[in-house]
């Protein structure tokens, strides 16, 4: 007689609907939980939903703390982030508990790029404004004088980071005419896109400053009020990274006095921002944009299937194809 079907391992997934066919795969090996509803799980509905998983995947807005490691137990192997950035993930505890964590650094370069360049165009040529007078029926006789803004061709582009998506926005840059420099803290050489320079000298130089870090303790607010007081009035700010880098309070303080020409945000602290009357929504200055750097389909669809194809190589007792720095693959697979 045989034995006993061998249970398969539970993998969780925090999202519903995620797009592409990741998670189909998932499914066709492992016992797939995803949470059901159009709402993203609270901390505590999370950690119901993890327990006695082996793989997790999880959004870039999730929190993975010692309070979700804990509830999925010892059973846990892998946390596959579809997302670049990881500020949401105690790396530490995982690492202590022996669970690989993975993101998706390859797939999501080129799309954000192109919103970098777009809200460097929207911000710096003021569309956003031009638009809204025009929903208002405010487009009257020709002026000279109506909507200028500052030429984009021509102008330096200063790059804070130089990993992937800002030598993506680097080759954008070119076809643009832009001088293109950049500052990394480790990393001081010069390549056929764009010259390195110490930080304060992007910052006094650039025409546009464009945020491409992660967020960590290091850069947790490297660009506050001395920082923004450092470059030029005619200059624009761009953040695709994370929100935690700029000092918010600071940018609008800087745009409010005229001290900055105009900025663009992608991300931002404390996300989703929904108050219609929140200040950064609503400073003329400013172009807001809801996290889109990744949206388009086949982007978000490649995030997921890289996810799914990290928590399969892990179950399998092969090496994540792109874990986090100072993780480690699991010893052993549960799959043949």
């Amino acid at each position: 007689m045989s034995g006993a079907p061998t249970p398969r391992p539970r993998v969780a997934v925090s999202r519903t609907g995620l797009p592409g066919d990741g998670v189909g795969r998932l499914a066709a090996h492992f016992d797939v939980t995803a949470w059901p509803h159009p709402q993203p799980p609270s901390p505590a509905e999370l950690a119901a939903l993890v327990g006695g998983c082996e793989g997790l995947l999880v959004l870039g807005s999730d929190r993975v703390d010692t309070d979700l490691l804990d509830a999925a137990g010892p059973t846990l192997r892998v946390v596959a982030l579809a997302s670049m950035g990881y500020d949401g993930v105690d790396v530490a505890a995982a690492a202590e508990r022996g669970v690989v964590v993975t993101h998706t650094p390859d797939v999501l370069a080129d799309t954000t790029a192109d919103v970098a360049m777009a809200l460097i165009l929207m911000a710096r040529r003021r569309l956003p404004a031009g638009m809204d007078a025009l929903r208002r029926g405010e487009w009257g006789a020709f002026r000279m004088d109506a909507f200028l803004g500052l030429d984009v061709h021509g102008a330096t582009l200063g790059l804070v980071g130089y990993g992937q998506i800002a030598r993506a926005v680097a080759r954008r840059a070119a076809g643009f005419g832009m001088r293109v420099q950049h500052h990394h803290p480790r990393r001081h050489e010069d390549d056929e896109l764009s010259r390195w320079v110490p930080f304060g000298e992007l910052l006094r130089t650039s025409d546009v400053v464009s945020v491409h870090t992660p967020l960590t303790e290091e850069t947790r607010g490297m660009i506050g009020a001395e920082q923004l007081a450092l470059m030029k009035p005619t200059a624009t700010l761009v953040n695709t990274g994370r929100g935690g880098v700029v000092d918010e309070e600071a940018l609008l303080a800087a745009l409010r006095r005229g001290d900055l020409h105009s900025a663009g945000l992608d991300v931002m602290t404390g996300e989703p921002r929904t108050d219609p009357s929140d200040p950064l929504l609503t400073e003329p200055h400013l172009v807001v944009l809801p996290h889109v750097g990744s949206a388009t389909t086949a982007t978000r669809a490649a995030m997921v299937r890289l996810a799914a194809d990290n928590i399969e190589a892990v179950l399998r007792g092969h090496p994540a194809p792109t874990p986090l720095p100072g993780t480690t693959a699991s010893p052993g697979g549960v799959m043949a």
